[in-house]
């Protein structure tokens, strides 16, 4: 019998970089270490990305590869966030509170103080190199916390 999954959603403005970042780098750590966790990620505003090259950032794709994660070449384009998703999700995790936060109140509002927020900002801000080193450390912090709330001492 397959353990239930639960959901961990990771949100960024496009859903192009940081979010798929966190979503893949998460999921190929969940794989390896067999967590009954599956992460997805959305964007808040992907109407604000130009998707002329591509469907995910090469920032993203490299930062993978430099961190010698797989996976197919076969990449979705970002997908819009939803009421759903938020509520359907065990865990939120958004990757920068001072710019993700405002379009939460505006177009979640119930949803902006019942999230995680990092303190990720995106590229005009902080150096991409910089930005997946952050990502990386909270994913394991965050992976770290998921096994300490999962694993109980024997005999108890």
């Amino acid at each position: 019998m397959e353990r239930q999954k639960y959901t961990l959603l990771f949100l960024c403005t496009g859903n192009y970089y940081r979010s798929r970042f966190a979503e893949i780098l998460f999921n190929a750590q969940a794989d390896k270490l067999e967590l009954a966790w599956q992460a997805i990620s959305r964007g808040l505003a992907t109407e604000l990305i130009s998707h002329e090259d591509g469907p995910i950032s090469t920032h993203t794709v490299t930062g993978l590869k430099q961190r010698g994660i797989s996976f197919g070449y076969d990449f979705r384009y970002p997908l819009q966030l939803e009421e759903a998703d938020l509520s359907q999700a065990d865990r939120i995790v958004v990757l920068d509170e001072v710019e993700h936060r405002p379009y939460l109140e505006e177009r979640y509002p119930e949803w902006a103080d019942q999230v995680e927020y990092w303190n990720v900002p995106d590229r005009d801000q902080t150096p991409v190199g910089e930005a997946l080193a952050r990502i990386e450390d909270n994913v394991l912090q965050l992976i770290s916390e998921i096994l300490e709330s999962t694993v109980r001492p024997s005999g108890v």
